[in-house]
C-alpha cells in the first residue's frame, strides 16, 4: 500500500495588495495565496514575501550601536541612508518612519515630513512604507499631508487602530494609498477593524494587516497562533481576515537584552524572529540589518524554491 500525504483544498484566498505606481522603478505585490505558507502542493503563491528597509527621518539616538554601526554615517541623513538601501543592498521597498515627528525626537512639522517622503519617492521612486511616530494624535495630523504628498505613488500608510482609523482611511481613500491595520495580537480586533475601514469605502484588497508581533522570545509564539488561526480563517472564505501580513521585525527584535550581546547575535535574533514569521503567514518583513536582511532574503529564495 502506497501512503499519500492529505491534500488541502481551501475555499478562500488572501486578497492581493499592489504597492508602488505602474510608472515607478517598481511595483511589488503580496498576497494573493490558496494556500498555507510555503505548502506549493495545496494551492497557488503567486507572490513570494517581501523584505523592506527600514529607514528614519531622524538620526535614531536610542539604537543600539551594534545596529548603528552596520549604517555608520548614514544615518545622519535619511536620503544617504536610503541610498545605501537601494545601491549597496539592492532594496526593493523603503519603509520610512517618520519617528521625528514625535516631540521627543525633534517635533518636525507636517509640511517638512511630507516634503521628506515626497523627495524620497521622487529620487529612489520604489515602493514605499510610511508609518507615523506612534502618537496618534500627531499622527492624525501628519499622516494626512503626507499622503496627500504621495498622490499617485500606490504607497501603504500606517497605522490605523480601531480607535483611530477614519482620519487615515479618508486620506487613503483620496489618495489612492494601501492602508495598515493594526490590532493588539487579536483575531477579532483585527476582523472588526478592517470592517470599519471598508465600510468607509477603502477595499479590501487595500488593507494589510499589522498583528503587532514580538520578538523571538518575547511573545513570538502566541503572535504565531494568532497569525495562523487569521489564516485559516482567511483560506476557509473569511473575507475580512483575507488581508496579508506585515510585521515589523526590526522594530521589536532591537529593544531585546538577547540581540544588544553582540552584533552576531543581534543579526541572528533578528534573522530568526523573521523566520518563524514567514511560517505564520508574514508578506512584509520590515527589517533594519543588513546582514540579517541578506540572510532574509537568501532564505525566502529557497522556500519559494528559486
Amino acid at each position: 500500500m502506497v501512503l499519500q500525504a492529505a491534500i488541502e483544498k481551501w475555499s478562500g484566498k488572501i486578497a492581493e495588495v499592489t504597492i508602488g505606481a505602474a510608472n515607478a522603478a517598481g511595483v511589488i505585490k503580496v498576497g494573493g495565496q490558496e494556500t498555507l505558507p510555503f505548502l506549493f502542493s495545496e494551492g497557488k503563491i503567486p507572490n513570494a514575501p517581501r523584505v523592506a528597509f527600514e529607514v528614519w527621518d531622524v538620526h535614531p539616538e536610542d539604537w543600539p550601536p551594534e545596529l548603528a554601526a552596520a549604517w555608520g554615517e548614514n544615518l545622519k541623513d535619511p536620503f544617504a541612508w536610503a541610498e545605501a538601501c537601494v545601491n549597496k543592498y539592492q532594496a526593493q521597498a523603503l519603509c520610512l518612519r517618520l519617528q521625528g515627528a514625535h516631540p521627543d525626537y525633534g517635533n518636525r512639522s507636517a509640511a517638512d515630513e511630507a516634503k521628506l517622503a515626497a523627495g524620497l519617492a521622487q529620487k529612489f521612486g520604489l515602493p514605499m512604507i510610511v508609518i507615523g511616530c506612534g502618537d496618534n494624535e500627531l499622527d492624525n495630523a501628519m499622516l494626512p499631508a503626507v499622503s496627500e504628498a504621495l498622490n499617485g505613488r500606490q504607497c501603504l500608510i500606517g497605522s490605523a487602530a480601531q480607535d483611530n482609523y477614519k482620519t487615515l482611511t479618508a486620506a487613503c481613500l483620496a489618495d489612492g494609498h494601501s492602508i495598515i491595520a493594526e490590532s493588539p495580537i487579536d483575531i477579532n480586533i483585527a476582523k472588526q477593524l478592517n470592517i470599519l475601514i471598508s465600510d468607509m469605502g477603502l477595499p479590501l484588497e487595500r488593507i494589510v494587516i499589522d498583528p503587532t508581533t514580538g520578538a523571538l522570545g518575547y511573545g513570538l509564539e502566541y503572535a504565531y497562533s494568532i497569525m495562523e488561526r487569521a489564516r485559516l480563517a482567511a483560506l476557509s472564505g473569511d473575507k475580512t481576515v483575507a488581508s496579508p501580513f506585515i510585521c515589523f521585525v526590526g522594530h521589536e527584535v532591537w529593544k531585546t537584552k538577547e540581540a544588544k550581546v553582540s552584533p552576531e547575535q543581534g543579526v541572528i535574533w533578528e534573522a530568526m524572529t523573521a523566520a518563524a514569521l514567514l511560517q505564520a503567514g508574514a508578506d512584509i518583513l520590515v527589517m533594519r540589518h543588513p546582514a540579517a536582511i541578506e540572510k532574509v532574503k537568501q532564505h525566502i529564495e529557497n522556500l519559494m524554491g528559486k
